[in-house]
């Protein structure tokens, strides 16, 4: 008795049927990226942004600090 897996391989093995599980999927796959297509330009964008502003408080955070060492600090 042939188990699940040992069946997936044998039908996979056929080129054609491959191809003809290749020609069903592609109208889903094209529809579907069709569909995601903004919204995965706008998690990039906003990734982006958001690394934009994380630098900006770094540097803001930075220069923050080395005034309070400077102002801090006893003059001789």
């Amino acid at each position: 008795m042939k188990n699940i897996r040992n069946t997936c391989m044998e039908f996979f093995q056929n080129e054609d049927m491959r191809k003809h599980i290749k020609d069903i999927v592609k109208p889903i796959v094209d529809l579907m990226y069709n569909e995601m297509y903004y919204y995965v330009w706008f998690v990039c964008l906003y990734h982006v942004f958001l690394i934009f502003i994380i630098l900006v408080n770094l540097v803001l955070l930075i220069k923050l600090l080395n005034t309070k060492t400077i102002a801090s600090s006893p003059s001789i």
